[in-house]
C-alpha cells in the first residue's frame, strides 16, 4: 500500500497543464518572430547549429522532475506491516435512490447531488463502522458490499446519476430484500440500513419487504428528501438543461415526496424517518441513533508500519533537472554531420550582392 505523508503537496501538480500552455505559446511566438523576417525554412538555415527538437525535450525533462519533485516533498510512503486491527462498530448499509425523479431541484443543487454531500459528510464521521452502498430505481443493484475503506464509498459515490439504472421507477422494496440477503444472515444484531428516497413507490411491496428484514435483526431508517408540493424533473441533452419531463398528454411531471410511506417503513423497521431540507439533512439524528446500538468486533488488517520513500523520488527529480540543465539546445554535432537525404549546407548566402 502507498501512501502519501503530506498529500496536500500534490495539488501543485495542477501547474503542470499550465507550464505546457506557457510552453507551447513561447515556441508559437518564435516562429511568428521568424516569420517576420521571411520565408522560415530561409531563416532557420542562417542558424544551422539551433535545434528545434531540443527545446521541446528539454522542458519535457523540466516537467519530469519537477512533478518528481512535487511528489517526493509529499513523502510517499509504502506499507511494510500488515497485521489485523480490532475495532467494534455496526454494520450500516446505505440504500440511495438514483430514480429521474432525484433530479428535481427542490432541495439545492438537486436532491441526488444533496445526498452524496450528505452521505459524504457523514462518511468523515465515522471511524470503525463498516458501510456498504445499494443504489436502486426500478431494480435495485449492490454498488459496494460492507466495507471499512471509506474513500471506495466516496468514489463509487460520486459517480451516482440516474442512467446507470436501465429500469427507472422507485422500488424501495427491491432495495430491502437485496440489503437484506447483503448482511450476514446468522447475525440478528448490529445491521442498519439507511434508505434515502423521494418515497414515490411503484410496486407496493415496501412494508411487507420492511417487516421481513425487521424479523432478521435489520434496523431501517428512511430520510425523505424533497417537498410534498413538489418539483418538475429537468431534462438533459449533452449535459445542459433542455427543459423538463412530460407526461403522455404533454403536462409537465411533478415529483412530490411521499412521506407516508416512509415514516411506515421506519416505524415497522424500528428506526427514524427524518425529512431532509436545504440546511439538515437528517444523517446526524440517524448518526446518533446507530451510536446507541450494539457494537460489534471487526477483525480487519491494515498497515501499521510505513516506511519514507521520498529520497528515491528526489533523486529522480534531481537527475531530470540536471539531465535537462546540461543539454544544450544546439544541434548535437554527430547529427549535423549524418546528412540522409544528400542535402548541403551552404555558410554562404547572398543578397542584393552582399556575402553573409
Amino acid at each position: 500500500m502507498v501512501r502519501f505523508q503530506y498529500s496536500e503537496y500534490l495539488y501543485a501538480l495542477i501547474l503542470l497543464p499550465l507550464l505546457a500552455v506557457v510552453f507551447w505559446i513561447s515556441r508559437r511566438q518564435r516562429l511568428r518572430a521568424l516569420a517576420a523576417f521571411g520565408n522560415i525554412a530561409l531563416v532557420q538555415q542562417l542558424f544551422p547549429n539551433v535545434s528545434e527538437a531540443k527545446p521541446f525535450w528539454k522542458f519535457v525533462l523540466f516537467a519530469l522532475g519537477y512533478a518528481a519533485l512535487v511528489i517526493g516533498i509529499a513523502n510517499p510512503q509504502i506499507g511494510t506491516k500488515l497485521e489485523e486491527v480490532k475495532r467494534e462498530g455496526v454494520n450500516i448499509m446505505l440504500a440511495l435512490d438514483v430514480s429521474n425523479s432525484m433530479r428535481a431541484e427542490d432541495l439545492k443543487p438537486h436532491r441526488l447531488e444533496r445526498a452524496k454531500q450528505a452521505i459524504t459528510r457523514m462518511l468523515d464521521k465515522l471511524s470503525s463502522d463498516r458501510v456498504g452502498l445499494i443504489v436502486f430505481a426500478g431494480e435495485a443493484y449492490l454498488q459496494l458490499p460492507l466495507t471499512n475503506d471509506y474513500g471506495a464509498v466516496k468514489m463509487f459515490l460520486s459517480a451516482l446519476e440516474p442512467p446507470m439504472i436501465p429500469t427507472q421507477g422507485t422500488n424501495i422494496g427491491a432495495a430491502i430484500r437485496l440489503a437484506q440477503r447483503s448482511f450476514n444472515a446468522a447475525e440478528q444484531r448490529h445491521k442498519t440500513l439507511i434508505i434515502i428516497t423521494d418515497g414515490e413507490d411503484h410496486e407496493n411491496d415496501v412494508l411487507k419487504a420492511t417487516k421481513d428484514a425487521r424479523e432478521d435483526g435489520i434496523i431501517i431508517h428512511t430520510i425523505g428528501i424533497g417537498s410534498p408540493e413538489g418539483a418538475p424533473i429537468p431534462t438533459y441533452v449533452m449535459g445542459m438543461p433542455s427543459g423538463y419531463r412530460k407526461d403522455r398528454s404533454g403536462n409537465i411531471i411533478i415529483t412530490r415526496l411521499n412521506e407516508k410511506i416512509l415514516q411506515e417503513c421506519a416505524s415497522i423497521g424500528g428506526g427514524v424517518y427524518v425529512r431532509a431540507s436545504n440546511t439538515e439533512f437528517g444523517l446526524n439524528l440517524i448518526l446518533e441513533e446507530i451510536g446507541k446500538m450494539e457494537k460489534k468486533e471487526f477483525g480487519t488488517k491494515v498497515f501499521t508500519n510505513f516506511e519514507d520513500r521520498f529520497q528515491y523520488v528526489l533523486g529522480l527529480a534531481l537527475l531530470f533537472l540536471l539531465w535537462e540543465m546540461l543539454l544544450s539546445a544546439r544541434r548535437t554535432q554527430w547529427w549535423q554531420k549524418l546528412n540522409l537525404f544528400g542535402h548541403t549546407t551552404s555558410t554562404t548566402y547572398r543578397s542584393y550582392g552582399t556575402t553573409l
